[in-house]
């Protein structure tokens, strides 16, 4: 079998790439590690384990992904649709700063060049204002005026329909070319999967539209190897892959590669590829690692009035400092899986000293405690709060001994212990009767959690400085391309999604034109 294009990933890089490549006439094959899912496919509540997580070799065949790190823990997606399967629809545009830092700043006016394609992915996404708040968000508005940023406040944008609710419509996006929908129900189940058909996730747009216009998907398939063919891939490369369940490998021909597995797939695969197949990589790979500078935590409220599972995923933001931004992240009602990982908000400078801090917490408020974790209804009760910065500091991963491991390439090492974080999460907790928990990694460890990790592909002026160009192209080698999160190569401080939209979009147009332009 040979393609003009195998893509690796069809999350926001890969599906974007597939339509743009399959509209141009180009042969398209994406290979997607995770499942295909439909509506009733998703679970009701995140304790359906099998569902909800990703864990093959345990035969949970869900779309979460949990990864642990010396460093950090990242939560991501798998599955046809990748990262929006799980995501919370939120699609702002990064701040200026965003646009002149990290690797890639003097490679372009990156702000006016990426203006048509974020319009373009915000349209595609089906972006749209949040029309409505539910009591995090009315919370966040009263911690807003309190500390002096009302104008700092407003609903979020996202990528969800919002018709009549739970009445099923012919498409709304795409003159009745894409699938048929459904009317947000506003109950917040939009990261355990929307079992509404309310959510635009990339199988219901990018990904759908390009399997209409030829493009091939392979669901729990992965790439394990791949070889070039002629002068460093001038010929292409020959791709092995892997079917979940079977020992037998399956080898096509890709005129054009592209990585889009994300920085946990893209990131590890070429480290593999230089080891064996590519040398000539750049020495580059893992490097430029960031995680948004983020906290996650949890706001327990002895509110038993409001319902805090009620709404979307995230339903607004403020921007607390010119670095820094806050959004309350929803479960649906039922989905109470985190509370098995929680422990009592502290920080410290060293393990005993925090060890020491939980359990005088324990002690002190035993009452306050017992109601926390026995609360009826976690989620209904919950409020996350979503903390994140664009101060940058970058990690690194590589390969060792039990897999990929991370250390600290530039900055200090990130951090659960973020002091505007954890005083805002106090303030929060007052206004809703509340108390801030975080995982224990955090407390105990100091160990943050990020569903945004980015970089390690990322861009450069040559491999010295990156591992491809500012069109995505990898140095070294021809027809090759990293698309996806690994090649963000600043922190956006705000969720990544538009802004991987808005890059894939760039790419591939950039791709088209040189491959209809003789050299």
């Amino acid at each position: 079998m040979e393609y003009d294009f195998v893509i690796m990933g069809s999350g926001f890089g890969g599906s974007v790439s597939a339509l743009r490549l399959a509209s141009a006439g180009y042969s398209v094959l994406v290979i997607e590690q995770g499942r295909r899912f439909s509506a009733d496919d998703f679970p009701k509540r995140n304790w359906n384990l099998r569902k909800w997580l990703w864990m093959p070799g345990m035969r949970f065949n869900g779309f979460f992904r949990i990864r642990m790190f010396r460093h950090i823990t990242v939560l991501a997606g798998a599955g046809v649709g990748g990262g929006s399967l799980v995501y919370a629809n939120t699609l702002p545009v990064p701040d200026d700063l965003f646009f002149r830092s990290g690797s890639w700043k003097d490679l372009a006016e990156w702000k006016k060049e990426l203006e048509p394609f974020y319009k373009t992915a915000s349209e595609m996404l089906g972006t749209h204002l949040n029309p409505r708040f539910g009591p995090g968000d009315e919370a966040l508005g009263k911690l807003s005026a309190e500390i002096g940023k009302t104008e700092s406040f407003h609903p979020t944008n996202v990528a969800v329909f919002f018709g009549e609710e739970g009445k099923a419509v012919n498409d709304p996006f795409f003159d009745g070319e894409g699938p048929e929908r459904e009317g947000c129900r506003f109950c917040g189940g939009c990261m355990v999967g929307c079992r509404y058909n309310a959510k635009n996730t990339l199988d219901k747009n990018y990904l759908y539209l390009a399997e209409k216009r030829g493009a091939t998907v392979w669901d729990r398939t992965r790439v394990t190897d791949m070889i070039p063919l002629g002068n460093q891939g001038s010929d292409g490369y020959r791709v092995r892959v892997k079917r979940q369940g079977t020992y037998s490998r399956t080898e096509v021909k890709a005129r054009h590669f592209i990585f889009s597995g994300g920085v946990l797939g893209t990131v590890p695969m070429l480290l593999k590829l230089k080891k064996r197949h590519l040398p000539g990589l750049s020495s580059r790979i893992g490097s430029g690692v960031r995680t948004n500078n983020e906290a996650l935590i949890g706001v327990v409220s002895g509110d038993k009035s409001k319902k805090f599972s009620e709404g979307i995923a995230i339903g607004s933001i403020v921007h607390t400092d010119e670095y820094s931004h806050l959004e309350p992240v929803r479960y649906p009602s039922g989905s109470g899986f985190w509370r098995l990982l929680m422990a009592p908000m502290v920080s410290g400078r060293n393990l005993p000293v925090r060890i020491g801090r939980i359990l005088k917490d324990l002690i002190v408020h035993p009452i306050d405690n017992l109601k926390v974790y026995f609360t009826g209804n976690w989620a209904d009760r919950t409020q996350i709060l979503l903390f994140m910065q664009t101060r940058d500091s970058t990690l690194s991963l590589s390969r060792g001994l039990f897999g990929l491991k991370t250390r600290v390439e530039k900055g200090s090492a990130p951090s659960a212990f973020i002091p505007e974080a954890q005083e805002l999460a106090r303030k929060f907790a007052a206004i809703i009767d509340g108390k801030p928990l975080v995982l224990p990694t955090e407390s105990l460890f100091g160990i943050p959690t990020t569903a945004h990790i980015l970089g390690g592909a990322c861009m450069g002026n040559g491999p010295e400085e990156g591992v491809i160009d500012k069109d995505h192209k990898v140095f070294g080698y021809e027809n090759l391309f990293v698309i996806d999160g690994s090649s963000i190569s600043a922190n956006p401080g705000v969720n990544p999604s538009l802004t991987i939209t808005a890059l894939a979009e760039r790419a591939a147009a950039k791709m088209i034109e040189r491959l209809k332009t003789p050299e």
